[in-house]
């Protein structure tokens, strides 16, 4: 695998200029903002990441986790259809990320790669129309465990790893010819929501989620149309299902969170994975919540940055109203904060300092943030009686001045500068 600084070699002028001026850190490959029709950095990774080929012809079996794939270009007309490796037995690993932290980025990469995508063009609308592929990934999408598939392929696939920051990574992929799925299970509970098609999407992942489903497979069976009213159900693209599912439960959480009573301590909590630091910063004050990034120079989106590219997002009491520019990382670090807050029945404002190093070298999903932060606010914190003394410990964990992260940070410097109402002896 070669190293971000041996990547940054391989760019044209134009997007050298960018990535050192930092717009690569605001896009991260969602909006375009150099104006390129794909993004020149997970371009270069991908001409670089190509597998083995994992078949050796246009026919395929083995259990796939199970997994499922909706693409977004072509919009409204897009790519449907099942992930499968050429192995069989309990797969479920290579596409549970709720399983992950603690793994090696290679093995992440070495579960992904495995997965060969079946591409199946539909319009979004076609939910129950769309043919067999259609109507066997969503069986398989609402599967419980990992279920034998036989496929047939228009070619061979192509052995390559496709990188998103969004979603997981994946491997090969052929438009899909046949499909069959063996023997399954469909989670009686996705199958409920599934058959209430008077219910809308809204309450029935929250239904969901509060009888504990993972949050990956809500996210699988949201893509493929199995929620919503029966009229209006759509495919949704899988990097969109994953940040909408992250979003509405967020959202949820965060508004029964504001009802509980504050903590009544600073808290610092600590999780690293992949080269990349995660501190999550409690404070007894009403519902804030920020994510602050700050990426090396030689990683991911800065390979060839001399300076430290700083950029966070953050919402007050009423939340946002505009989608974070830091994108889908935002909602899945807020699911995890808003959750670890529910758990214990308080309300704080938090902050999450991110520092990436040059380790991280591949985009591996936004679930690494979800989990990180998990795994985090999972963990016994460092307590403290006032936020000057938290920011002792964190300058000892981090290895950016605390100064800069304070120039970024709007929460921190609001509860530093500013005056509660509980400090004049009022309730906030």
């Amino acid at each position: 695998m070669l190293s971000a600084m041996e990547v940054g070699r391989l760019f044209d002028e134009e997007t050298r200029k960018a990535i050192a001026g930092g717009l690569c850190v605001q896009c991260r490959a969602a909006k375009l903002l150099c104006g390129k029709p794909r993004c020149p950095i997970l371009v270069r990774y991908d001409s670089m990441m190509r597998t083995q080929p994992l078949i050796n012809g246009t026919e395929l079996d083995g259990a796939s986790p199970p997994g499922v794939f909706v693409g977004r270009f072509g919009y409204p007309k897009v790519f449907v259809g099942p992930l499968i490796p050429p192995v069989h037995g309990d797969t479920a690993i290579l596409d549970r990320p709720e399983a992950w932290v603690g793994r090696s980025l290679d093995e992440i990469v070495g579960f992904r790669e495995q997965l060969v995508r079946g591409m199946h063009r539909t319009h979004v609308l076609d939910v129950d129309g769309g043919g067999r592929v259609v109507d066997l990934t969503r069986e398989l999408a609402l599967s419980t465990a990992a279920t034998d598939v036989e496929a047939g392929f228009a070619r061979k696939p192509r052995g390559r790893l496709v990188l998103d920051e969004d979603v997981q990574p994946f491997g090969p992929s052929a438009p899909i010819e046949r499909f069959d799925l063996g023997t399954y299970r469909v989670d009686p509970k996705l199958d409920r929501a599934y058959a209430d098609t008077d219910l809308r999407a809204k309450p029935a992942v929250l239904d969901l989620y509060r009888n504990q489903v993972p949050v990956s497979k809500i996210q699988r069976a949201f893509s493929v149309g199995a929620f919503g009213l029966g009229k209006s159900r759509r495919f949704v693209p899988t990097r969109w299902s994953i940040t909408a599912v992250d979003d509405t439960i967020g959202k949820d959480l965060r508004e029964r969170v504001k009802t509980f009573p504050l903590i009544d301590e600073v808290r610092v909590y600590e999780a690293i994975g992949f080269d990349d630091r995660f501190l999550v910063v409690f404070l007894p004050r009403p519902w804030r919540y920020e994510l602050i990034e700050a990426w090396y120079p030689n990683t991911l989106w800065n390979p060839l940055g001399r300076e430290i590219v700083m950029f966070g997002d953050h919402e007050g009491f009423e939340g946002r109203t505009e989608y974070a520019s830091i994108g889908g990382c935002y909602y899945a670090a807020r699911l995890a904060v808003a959750e670890a807050l529910d758990r214990e029945r308080r309300q704080a404002a938090a902050v999450i300092l991110r520092e990436t190093h040059p380790g991280y070298l591949m985009p591996v999903g936004v679930w690494n943030v979800r989990e990180h932060v998990r795994e985090a606010l999972r963990r016994p914190p460092r307590r403290f009686p006032a936020p000057k003394e938290a920011l002792g410990h964190l300058a000892t964990r981090l290895d950016i001045p605390i100064p800069r992260w304070l120039q970024t940070s709007e929460v921190l410097t609001h509860v530093l500068y500013q005056r509660a109402l509980e400090d004049f002896g009022a309730s906030p």
